[in-house]
């Protein structure tokens, strides 16, 4: 069989417009699905609905949650006649749009008291506020210049119903001519979602066009020895068009963490044009073109590939944990690492022969070409190499003590699942509901979910009560609770129906809109527990508490009790990432050892794992000394080091074994491949390490701190590549050496 990489370089050099052709057509076909892609916020970019708790929460929020829009309106004086009849009037609009279950706010309590209609004077408004109760009127109206709106929304509503809900409902009020000095805010969780949707829309066209620039500025200052220097900057740009294309074809969305794998894609795929175009570079000096393609081609290509699959292993490994924003980031790097090298592979020797490529003249004289920079650089990178090589056990050593006691700091490192810690703190949508939650409290609630035979029977009914009461009693964190059971008590005098027929004639007495609220036929209810606003960490112990006490209260025989909701998801999150970034991590180093064993099928396989397992605990000990949180973001750290400075390492050692297979002396091959790769490697890794650093300049603090530890990250994979793999290889090599070497009596 014909070797596919000299197959390629034949066909590139005798067939170079169809090769163009093909790709240009490939190109069309990424534009088309780029117009596919969408963004998604919210739950299912938390959790997977095809899990247990997933489904079940899916199923809470389709038959019972009902998200809230929040309308706060603020003036001198919410109390003046003219701004009460906008609110009661803007009101009755908002009820009759679709998908609207419900709006309350003061105008309603102020109309009950006064038979259906409002107030006609101020002193009649000023009264009923006075007579009402006080925890009430401090919800609907804090002070005299805010008072609040709630609209219900349905069960179940999507997140595109809801956009259109939250426009209609913008739409309605920029019409609806408010009274001189009155501003209405919409607010809330569809909003916040929505804004935050917007936002990431923005940051992410920001945050490439900002890595691209620094891109363009390192290889500028970097790879100026070569001529066309900004052409791998035009072959990234064609893999991340590709990418997008493909991630619209494919139906991956856009999410909070996907975002931040665009800067990522565009700093790895540099290296693989850099690095094609850097070893073209060196053959067209002493070759013609078709010459310095094939060997390119058939030397670069399969070297660059074995990298670039172990890189996308360690992305591949994300595919596993079980936040799906986090599996969504692995499918794009995996996406884009793939577009990006085969975008390399092609573009570099094309545009080659279209340009007819010519060398660029070293700077300095001719009699002294080995003066220039590079070359310098290239000299110290080489006697650095050959002097660790021959002393390599120190310095393993002295990397492999910061390591593991990066290992040990990591497990002290906080994990954070907090949605409103990873946006901007001045984000309006933000700060409207933090005004909110002051006014009204927390918004969100700890949902129990009980099935049963019949959840209507009186030893059903009373255990829920008790349950709840309890619950109440016990937590200082849980300011309420209501449930089926609170509400036959409130129609009944207090006290729960004893029989069958009392709770029917009860539970008649009930709207049936409210009904739904709490109860699913005769099978299902569910608790609806309000709390405090409080902090991740917390509510996780809460969630945790009301679990044990559930089981600890002995619910009747078949009922069971499940707790879903919001609040439980982001506490599950932290469980998942803390989970799953070690799984991820794992998983990466065992993808990428036997991807190497199968490829090599020799013990130096491990060579270029050994300094990635050094970097992996490098990172831990950066995380705990900045005081950073693993995130859904960052929880992704370890497997894409693993995944990135695997590059470099297999880079060094593939040049490595060429050297040897010419019949070199290990040493010297030590020394001539970091000396011949090195400055491409570190020109793609400092090129990587400004395409990262576009992500520290997100407003988004989940994606500025994914920056901050990827860029130093980076930087710990070319000290472990020009460093630490030197030594490794040392230690692989030198035995075969000694077998080798004839034994020599005496001194």
């Amino acid at each position: 069989m014909k070797n596919p990489y000299k197959w390629l370089a034949g066909t590139i050099n005798n067939h170079t417009w169809a090769v163009a052709g093909v790709a240009v057509a490939v190109f069309i076909l990424a534009f088309f699905g780029l117009s596919m892609v969408t963004m998604e916020t919210g739950d299912d970019t938390y959790i997977d609905k095809t899990t247990t708790r997933g489904a079940l929460l899916a199923h809470y929020k389709d038959t019972y949650g009902s998200d809230a829009v929040m309308l706060i309106h603020e003036a001198d004086s919410v109390r003046s006649l003219e701004i009460l009849r906008y609110i009661d009037n803007l009101h009755e609009d908002l009820r009759n749009e679709r998908y609207v279950a419900g709006v309350t706010g003061v105008v309603d309590l102020l109309k009950r008291a006064n038979g259906g209609t409002l107030p006609a004077s101020k002193a009649e408004i000023d009264w009923i506020i006075g007579q009402a109760p006080p925890e009430l009127v401090e919800q609907m109206m804090p002070s005299d210049l805010m008072t609040l709106s709630v609209i219900t929304l349905e069960p179940g509503v999507s997140m595109d119903a809801q956009e259109q809900v939250l426009e209609n409902i913008e739409s309605a009020i920029s019409i609806s001519e408010p009274p001189p000095g009155l501003s209405v805010t919409v607010s809330g969780n569809p909003a916040f979602a929505k804004e935050m949707g917007e936002a990431i829309g923005t940051e992410m066209g920001v945050l490439i066009l900002a890595a691209m620039l620094l891109m363009i500025l390192a290889v500028s200052l970097l790879f100026s020895h070569v001529r066309y220097r900004l052409l791998p900057v035009g072959v990234v740009a064609v893999g991340l068009i590709m990418t997008f294309g493909f991630m619209g074809l494919f139906g991956i969305p856009v999410s909070m963490t996907v975002v931040g794998a665009f800067p990522v894609l565009i700093g790895i795929g540099i290296d693989y044009a850099i690095q094609f175009h850097a070893r073209f570079d060196e053959e067209i000096r002493s070759s013609t073109i078709p010459e310095a393609i094939r060997a390119t081609v058939t030397q670069m290509g399969p070297s660059v590939l074995i990298a670039m699959m172990a890189t996308s292993l360690g992305f591949i490994a994300m595919f596993f944990a079980p936040v799906p924003m986090v599996a969504d980031f692995g499918s794009v790097c995996t996406i884009g690492v793939i577009s990006c090298y085969v975008a390399a592979l092609i573009i570099v020797p094309v545009f080659a022969i279209i340009t007819r490529y010519q060398p660029k003249k070293e700077a300095g004289s001719s009699a002294e070409p080995d003066n220039s920079l590079i070359e310098r650089y290239n000299r110290l990178l080489g006697r650095l190499a050959y002097t660790i090589a021959k002393h390599p056990i120190p310095v393993i050593l002295l990397f492999a003590m910061v390591a593991a006691g990066g290992y040990h700091l990591d497990q002290s490192v906080p994990i954070s699942a907090d949605e409103k810690t990873f946006v901007p703190s001045d984000m309006p949508p933000l700060l409207d509901m933090e005004k909110v939650t002051r006014t009204m409290g927390a918004t969100s609630t700890i949902p129990i979910i009980v099935t049963g035979e019949n959840v209507l029977s009186h030893e059903t009914l009373r255990w829920i009560a008790e349950f709840g009461a309890y619950e109440i009693e016990r937590n200082d964190k849980i300011t309420g609770v209501t449930s089926i059971a609170t509400l036959l008590a409130d129609q009944n005098g207090g006290v729960l129906p004893e029989t069958s027929a009392e709770v029917a004639e009860v539970l008649a007495r009930i709207p049936v809109e409210t009904q739904k609220r709490y109860l699913n036929g005769n099978m299902e209810t569910v608790l609806e527990f309000s709390t405090v606003s409080m902090e991740m960490d917390v509510a996780k112990s809460l969630i945790e508490k009301m679990r044990r006490d559930a089981t600890w209260n002995e619910p009747p025989v078949g009922v069971g009790v499940m707790v879903t909701g919001g609040l439980e998801m982001f506490a599950a999150v932290m469980d998942d990432i803390s989970d799953s970034r070690t799984l991820m991590t794992v998983l990466g180093f065992a993808f990428i050892f036997g991807f190497l064993v199968l490829v090599y099928r020799k013990t130096s396989a491990v060579s270029p794992v050994i300094p990635i397992a050094f970097i992996v605990g490098w990172n831990g000990a950066i995380m705990y000394f900045l005081g950073l949180d693993y995130t859904p973001l960052t929880a992704v750290l370890g497997s894409m080091t693993i995944g990135v400075a695997s590059e470099y390492t297999i880079l060094i050692m593939e040049r490595c074994e060429e050297e040897l297979a010419r019949g070199m002396e290990f040493l010297d091959a030590i020394q001539t491949a970091v000396q011949k790769i090195g400055t491409a490697v570190t020109v793609s890794g400092m090129t990587t390490v400004f395409g990262f650093a576009a992500l520290t300049l997100s407003t988004f603090n989940i994606i500025s701190n994914f920056g901050i530890v990827t860029v130093i990250s980076v930087g710990f994979s070319l000290v472990g590549a020009i460093v630490v793999m030197p030594a490794v290889l040392a230690l692989m090599y030198r035995p075969a050496r000694d077998r080798r070497k004839p034994v020599v009596a005496g001194p």
